[in-house]
């Protein structure tokens, strides 16, 4: 029997040993070289000097970082914004009983989040193209004072971003927020009907509390989305680098993604994926923070 229990005792670590050897091969090796990156000075991947925190001094004076760090800023600000209060919105018009057609209108609304964003890209470069585009040549059908030539993707760079992103993200957010408005207690809801609330006071007294949870989730999911904020840009804007006119359409990972991939200083873009881990950390360490203190 002992060889037997020697032998069992092996089983665990082997069944453990696939998934340990992707780990360490794919996220902790990864993360460590990075780390050290960080504080080394590189001209391509074969060629590195340690400078210390030079990256770090150089980066507090980097006009382009901080340009690409505000427009993320700006883009995560509006996402919030818009994104959200538009997804909670479908969902409470779903969660209507009285409402015909809803599986048709849940995959009216959540299909364009399994479309890949190179798609949306596409689309969208097309949708708002001056005179040809979709919305320039309806808003001029509509209107007649609308100028055909509007220059959307010129001059209005955030603005068409953040409608890109709202077409894509809201239907993906509308389901979580219609699960958790299924899970609201009705007998609250009647309770408060009978006595007398208004809709937006059971809204605010009774759903909203309910909902927090997942409202707390998503928030942090569009935090963290925005700001690895990257391919639609880029593909818009490609032929500008990802930029788009004076910059403003610079995200903080197409400048990582410039810095490591096309100027070959990945120490830099190394300094510059920590910096933004550590602020998206500190973010979700406040949020846990003030979602422990509205709870208690």
């Amino acid at each position: 029997m002992r060889p037997a229990r020697q032998n069992s005792a092996w089983v665990p670590w082997c069944l453990l040993a696939p998934f340990m050897a992707i780990f360490l091969t794919f996220t902790a090796w990864p993360l460590i070289r990075s780390m050290v990156l960080a504080f080394e000075q590189s001209f391509g991947p074969k060629t590195t000097a340690f400078v210390g925190t030079l990256n770090f001094r150089f980066m507090m004076q980097d006009p382009l970082f901080w340009t690409a760090v505000g427009n993320t800023l700006i883009f995560t600000l509006c996402a919030l914004l818009v994104q959200i209060p538009t997804a909670l919105g479908l969902a409470l018009l779903l969660n209507r009983p009285d409402l015909k057609g809803k599986r048709l209108y849940r995959l009216a609304f959540f299909s364009p989040s399994i479309v890949g964003l190179a798609f949306v890209a596409i689309l969208f470069s097309l949708m708002l193209e001056k005179r040809t585009g979709l919305i320039n040549s309806s808003l001029h059908a509509m209107f007649s004072s609308w100028d055909p030539d509007f220059p959307w993707l010129q001059n209005y760079v955030m603005t068409s971003l953040v409608g890109a992103t709202l077409w894509l993200s809201a239907g993906f957010y509308m389901i979580y927020f219609l699960a958790a408005l299924q899970n609201v207690p009705p007998e609250l809801l009647e309770a408060a009907n009978i006595d007398g609330a208004s809709s937006w006071q059971r809204f605010r007294h009774i759903t909203l509390p309910e909902i927090r949870p997942v409202l707390n989730l998503i928030t942090l999911l569009v935090v963290t989305g925005s700001f690895q904020f990257f391919e639609l840009p880029f593909l818009l804007y490609n032929e500008t680098g990802g930029n788009g006119p004076e910059n403003r359409a610079l995200t903080a990972v197409t400048y990582l993604y410039q810095t490591g991939f096309r100027n070959g200083d990945l120490g830099y873009a190394s300094a510059i994926g920590w910096v933004l881990t550590l602020i998206l950390v500190g973010f979700a360490l406040v949020q846990r923070q003030i979602s422990r203190r509205k709870e208690s």
